[in-house]
């Protein structure tokens, strides 16, 4: 058990911890919540003896063993199994240790080639999944786990939640991703104003437990300000009067006694909403037999790609990292050509875009008034600031500077920014890295409510499973559509790695003995799946390029009839005759389209029942 007691820790005139006190007992595996400053990490370094409290005790058994995910890169094998195999006991066996070591770094995502390659050959977010494997690996008394679910993909991220469910020892773990820490823990640690509320259950339970005790604070400290300020006035009124002599003294040493509670300072939220630009089409995109891949001697990373973007449309793009789907999302944008196929746009489409890639983007000399201005120079400074503000940097915190903003602070940047200008698409990727948990649901409830589409790149199955309608999956070197939820998608196909036995353990106890008979239903209703796609994309594409021509032949013959009202008043017979010839033909022409159009709709209603009548069989 670990016991901390009366812990003070203040930076300046910052006050992190003041008389902090939990226990952490025997195999409990704890989510520590917080703020971004408020202390978590900061926890974290005084439980590794890394930082000394200004006060107060941690103790520990005698030979309790302690280990955290190290973000210091430091390798001192020429191997990464090697390297792995560092962190295990040395009295084990070298072919226990390799295996062990090959499990949990097959987990984590790297390939059987991996292995043998040198760690500082890399890339910086496979460097860290290698601290992580070790520390998972050495298998200390406490593990703490600092925001491990930044580098990992959905499919690492699933293995590891089932590997800390049955974590033995004790844990405590950050990371802003509220649905992964309530699958592995038991506890939730909550850091907030100062103190340290400890509760056994969910993030939830807890948030609930301190926003009630708020509650009756205020309303307690309403009611003693309401006694204190009548006692107040008996006080004055009688002071004066030596009948009232021994009341007054009275109510002056209770008033004296009395702790006076204080307002509590406000704790300001992530709170905006996307400015939606109008629109009144079907669709904003379509997608045709897309292809793409940067080194043309590899595979593609992209091929034969189809798919639509409907003006309410929420799709998830998934996938394990290096796959393409920052690529694809680049595609979209326009910002990367297609080797084939095309990405054809609606002419009335505004995107806005979102990337950690953008974030280099950001002029580090500019204040983070300046760069929402920037954004759109036609914005008055009043509406900047109010944007700023919307993002948590008021007042003169807005003049900052970029380069003094921490990872968090810039993702608000860049949200500022795509808040500036309307948009009828947004393209997201990895939004929530680096926000806290109230700042990833404030993102959630304003992409839940923006009226437009959405397409997210994302790992957190808690977004997916929030709003995601249709997905497309980078798995097993292909990259396809699927029409349904996430959990449709966990539940139809699943990831390749989960449904066939393999070293990293991931499939233990999970489809992998699922009889002949459900492999070939899910076969079918993929084919299904992938048809209805296909022509319901057709019909819809065909809807929508009728509807674009009846609206360019409105418009059309707008202009005509004001030709032909110029055209009679100045007597102009030859002019005249040809425009009203013009308006009849369109007329008819938009007849026929709306007919077209009727029957087109038509057929994609029946086609839309045949194809889930099938699903249902």
């Amino acid at each position: 058990m670990i016991q901390v007691k009366d812990l003070d820790k203040s930076y300046g005139s910052q006050v992190v911890f003041d008389k902090v006190s939990f226990t952490v007992n025997a195999c409990e595996r704890i989510g520590l919540v917080g703020r971004n400053g408020h202390g978590k990490t900061t926890l974290f370094r005084i439980l590794l003896g890394m930082e000394h409290p200004d006060a107060g005790t941690v103790t520990m058994p005698d030979n309790y063993k302690t280990g955290h995910l190290d973000q210091h890169i430091e390798f001192t094998m020429g191997r990464v199994l090697d390297e792995a195999c560092l962190s295990l006991f040395s009295d084990e066996n070298d072919g226990d240790k390799s295996y062990k070591a090959e499990t949990v770094l097959l987990g984590l995502g790297f390939s059987s080639d991996d292995f043998n390659r040198n760690p500082m050959d890399l890339s910086g977010g496979f460097q860290v999944r290698l601290n992580l494997a070790k520390a998972l690996l050495s298998d200390p008394n406490l593990l703490l786990l600092d925001e491990p679910t930044n580098y990992l993909d959905i499919v690492s991220l699933r293995w590891l939640v089932r590997f800390l469910r049955n974590w033995k020892n004790e844990l405590i773990i950050i990371t802003h991703d509220r649905d992964f820490m309530d699958s592995v823990t038991t506890h939730t640690m909550a850091i907030h104003r100062c103190k340290i509320k400890k509760e056994a259950g969910t993030t939830e339970k807890v948030y609930n437990r301190l926003l009630l005790e708020e509650e009756i604070y205020e309303k307690t400290r309403i009611n003693d300000e309401k006694k204190r300020k009548e006692a107040e006035r008996f006080i004055n009124r009688f002071r004066a009067k030596a009948t009232k002599a021994r009341a007054v003294q009275s109510r002056i040493k209770a008033l004296q006694k009395r702790e006076q509670l204080d307002k509590l300072s406000e704790i300001r939220n992530l709170e905006f909403t996307f400015n939606a630009a109008p629109f009144t089409g079907k669709q904003l995109m379509e997608v045709r037999e897309l292809s793409f891949g940067f080194d043309r001697s590899c595979p593609l990373l992209i091929d034969g790609l189809s798919f639509f973007v409907g003006k309410k449309d929420r799709i998830g793009i998934i996938g394990r990292n290096g796959k393409g789907k920052t690529t694809l999302l680049n595609l979209l944008a326009g910002e990367l050509t297609p080797l084939g196929g095309s990405v054809t746009s609606h002419k009335y489409l505004k995107a806005a875009c979102f990337g950690q890639t953008n974030i280099i983007r950001l002029n580090q000399d500019s204040t983070v008034e300046e760069e929402i201005l920037n954004a759109h120079p036609y914005r008055d400074m009043r509406s900047a600031r109010g944007i700023c503000g919307a993002m948590m940097f008021p007042g003169d915190i807005a003049l900052k500077k970029i380069r003094y903003l921490s990872g968090g602070e810039k993702s608000r940047v860049l949200l500022g920014k795509l808040l500036v200008s309307p948009a009828n698409l947004l393209l997201l990727d990895e939004p929530t890295n680096h926000l806290d948990m109230e700042s990833t649901e404030s993102l959630l409830d304003a992409v839940s409510v923006f009226d437009g589409a959405v397409i997210i790149v994302t790992h957190s199955e808690m977004i997916l499973r929030s709003f995601a309608e249709r997905l497309i999956v980078f798995d097993g070197g292909k990259v396809t559509l699927f029409e349904g939820s996430y959990e449709d998608f966990l539940e139809r196909t699943g990831w390749k790695e989960e449904r066939g036995d393999n070293k990293a353990g991931l499939c233990k106890g999970v489809v992998v003995d699922r009889v002949n008979n459900k492999k070939q239903q899910r076969r079918i209703r993929a084919e299904v799946i992938k048809e209805k796609s296909k022509v319901l994309g057709e019909l819809r594409a065909k809807m929508e390029r009728i509807e674009t021509e009846i609206v360019e032949l409105e418009e059309k013959s707008e202009q005509n009839n004001h030709d032909l009202l110029e055209a009679s008043l100045k007597g102009d017979g030859e002019t005249i005759k040809q425009t009203s010839k013009a308006i009849h033909d369109a007329r008819l022409r938009i007849e026929t389209l709306f007919s077209e159009l009727e029957s087109v709709h038509n057929e994609l209603d029946r086609k839309t029942r045949e194809f889930d009548e099938q699903l249902g069989e």
